[in-house]
């Protein structure tokens, strides 16, 4: 972890696309400003945590039968079936 000492009004860069700004401090409570690119999220670690946890119940409740009446199936396209080339062999195996 990196560990930076900031003054009020001062700012720092991340990836040269995130810039964090000290907005003000207020005894233990320090005001952040964050301009970020719009495709880049950015959530208090609480309430990411909490968008996580819930990706993952919501994951956990499709059961996996119902998963296959979720995707169209694609339409035939008329083609033939590969065949395996000249200098392969088709093998098959016993069981």
């Amino acid at each position: 972890m990196l560990i930076l000492s900031r003054k009020s009004g001062e700012s720092l860069v991340i990836d040269g696309r995130v810039i964090v700004k000290i907005i003000r401090t207020d005894g233990d409570t320090v005001k952040v400003g964050i301009e970020a690119p719009a495709n880049i999220p950015v959530h208090r670690q609480e309430v990411y945590e909490e968008i996580q946890k819930a990706n993952r119940e919501a994951a956990n409740q499709a059961p996996l039968a119902q998963l296959p009446s979720l995707v169209k199936p694609k339409k035939p396209s008329g083609s033939t079936p590969l065949k395996p080339a000249n200098n392969q062999q088709q093998t098959t195996k016993a069981v």
